[in-house]
């Protein structure tokens, strides 16, 4: 067996300096030689443990094996048998701490990059497709309404539809895509390629309606009455954002992340006054959390014309949570770091108008009920870092609005609870999956219960 190489291939990428002030996609993806080659680095083990980490069941021994040879359409159609949004996933989701921190190679070397590998495939497919004007099939299986057009209801969606079922989409706003669209910034997810992969389920039959909230301008006994839907799935997400409760968080110039990356992201202040919502971002803007919605935001305001933005975070670099590469993406196009500083005010101006934060430095105790060690004051003096922005990125829950009267039981902290292996909630014919349920989480694991709930519906009626 030929000498396998010990690095993954490297991503071509946008130079620093240039993308920290445009939208475009930051990774420029693979040339098909370097897919062939980082593909055949894969050792075909006879025991793939890479596969047991992926939440959504991709064969990646099969597809790398595929791709590696050059056959990129049996490759792709390999990951588009186990998810509908290969594209996407390959773009957002954490492989490094999923499927390729299982892979063998990773034992002594690097893994195979099989995110990129992922994505590559996707867009080849996408390049190569030949137009098809083919209707799609009539569907005769129950049909089902999929509350929220997110990861984990898109997903759904199309293992129902290649199951035969009528499948509607409800979605709140008025684009489909859900955290997709209005979380993640154009330089990492370009929303042509969520368009394009929409449209993809669109030709499997799925109905998507737009400007529709469930629970207020639909309730679920009309979805299961009159409607005659016989399951629902329930995929809204976790969009209700959570807060730092300090004084001066009400101030002019104070956003919630989730604000902040909407109105960039689903509204276009990018391109204001192209598109028609502004976006006032400071010339010093402080995010706080480290995550990667954090990420998003800190990149994001330099993109919007910050001249300095820094990450506030309470505990230290090795606690935090963003993907490695969204964290070392954000180190390279100028963002700053402030760890082991807890937010304790927002200080402002006689206009009511952000002016600095004043912070608490803070050391590490034991740890809490998360494992890891607790923040806690450090004994030092607080000090105040002048700013004109706050985006406060500490976290998300689920939006009380749809359990409201819906007859669904929740936990304490408003997620969804369901039965473990089916989904189903406390409702008959009404499932859940995702962030709705376990809270904020990633993608891929929104869209693996989004596959699971579509098998179990599928099995119920």
């Amino acid at each position: 067996m030929p000498l396998k190489s010990v690095s993954k291939t490297a991503m071509p990428q946008q130079p620093p300096r240039e993308r920290a002030r445009t939208f475009d996609e930051v990774n420029l993806g693979y040339t098909e030689a370097r897919a062939r080659y980082e593909a055949s680095r894969c050792l075909q083990c006879q025991e793939p443990a890479c596969e047991a980490g992926c939440p959504v069941g991709v064969p990646i021994r099969a597809f790398l094996k595929e791709a590696a040879d050059g056959l990129f359409q049996e490759a792709f159609g390999l990951v588009k048998g186990a998810h509908p949004l290969p594209a996407m996933c390959g773009r957002v989701c954490p492989q490094e701490s999923q499927c390729e921190k299982l892979c063998h190679m990773a034992a002594r070397f690097e893994p195979v990059a099989i995110g990129h590998l992922e994505r590559f495939v996707a867009d080849w497919e996408r390049a190569h497709r030949e137009a098809k004007t083919t209707p799609p099939a009539k569907r005769s299986g129950p049909a089902v309404a999929i509350v929220g057009s997110g990861p984990a209801g898109l997903t759904a969606a199309g293992e129902l539809a290649k199951l035969g079922h009528r499948v509607t989409v409800f979605e709140a706003l008025h684009e489909p895509g859900g955290v997709l669209r209005y979380g993640i910034p154009e330089f990492r997810l370009p929303k042509a390629v969520l368009d394009d992969e929409i449209e993809q389920l669109k030709a499997l039959g799925v109905e998507i309606v737009c400007n529709v909230v469930i629970g207020k301008t639909i309730g679920l006994d009309q979805l299961m009455g009159e409607m005659g839907f016989r399951a629902v799935f329930i995929g809204t997400g976790a969009g209700l954002p959570r807060f730092l409760s300090i004084p001066g968080e009400n101030l002019n110039g104070v956003y919630s992340a989730n604000e902040f990356l909407t109105r960039i992201n689903l509204m276009k202040a990018y391109r204001f006054p192209v598109a028609h919502t502004p976006l006032k971002v400071g010339s010093r803007v402080a995010v706080v959390g480290a995550g990667n919605t954090a990420m998003d935001a800190a990149r994001s305001a330099l993109r919007m014309g910050a001249s300095e933005v820094r990450v506030v975070y309470r505990r230290s670099e090795q606690e935090m949570s963003a993907r490695e590469e969204e964290y070392h993406h954000a180190i390279e196009e100028g963002v700053l770091f402030q760890w082991l500083t807890n937010p304790a005010r927002v200080v402002g101006s006689n206009e009511g108008c952000v002016t600095g934060l004043e912070c608490q430095p803070m050391r590490l105790g034991e740890p809490d009920e998360s494992g890891r060690p607790r923040p806690e004051p450090s004994g030092e003096p607080p000090f105040i870092v002048p700013i004109d922005t706050l985006v406060v990125a500490i976290g998300t829950r689920p939006n009380r609005l749809l359990t409201k009267g819906g007859g669904l039981a929740t936990a304490s902290w408003g997620g969804l609870i369901v039965s473990d292996d089916s989904l189903e909630t406390s409702r008959p014919g009404v499932f859940a999956g995702g962030d709705a349920v376990t809270g904020a989480a990633t993608v891929i694991l929104a869209a693996g219960a989004g596959r699971r709930a579509a098998a179990a519906i599928h099995a119920k009626f």
